[in-house]
């Protein structure tokens, strides 16, 4: 399950860097394109926080958590532990997401963001790829607690 799991993170890492070095390469910083008017533009910014723009400034910071999550993550979830397909997909979407951006705050100082969403005429925050794998990641992981909860398997009650 191990191969499969750096096989997902590694497709997730090289997925999101391609997506960020063709938006570097065609959209300035803070340019915007309609895709789908009032919608979704394609808009990119740089990020110097965190999950909207939290902690920003704190680069150092961010790359220190980044590093000690993922090595707390192994440690717990993967180390020595047979872990299902569906564990070892949402475990390399997560670890491939994080590893995404902490590539962008080791090379640049700051995340660059691209996928720009105006839901019901609300600005969410700018975000990538990366940022979607380790929302995705959590809600999976999320699911399969509560499947195992429900079926007796992560407690005994």
């Amino acid at each position: 399950m191990i191969k499969k799991l750096l096989i997902t993170m590694c497709s997730c890492i090289f997925i999101d860097q391609l997506i960020k070095i063709i938006v570097r390469i065609f959209v300035d910083l803070n340019d915007s394109y309609v895709i789908i008017n009032n919608f979704f533009y394609l808009t990119r910014v740089h990020n110097l926080g965190a999950a909207w723009g939290i902690l920003a400034g704190n680069r150092y910071f961010l790359i220190f958590v980044a590093l000690i999550f993922i090595i707390i993550f192994y440690f717990i979830f993967i180390k020595d532990k047979k872990i299902t397909n569906f564990e070892a997909i949402s475990y390399g979407i997560l670890l491939g997401g994080i590893i995404g951006n902490l590539i962008d705050r080791l090379i640049y100082g700051y995340v660059i963001d691209y996928l720009d969403f105006y839901p019901f005429g609300y600005n969410y925050p700018v975000f990538n790829f990366a940022d979607m794998c380790i929302v995705i990641s959590i809600v999976l992981v999320v699911i399969k607690m509560i499947k195992d909860d429900h079926n007796g398997k992560v407690y005994n009650k």
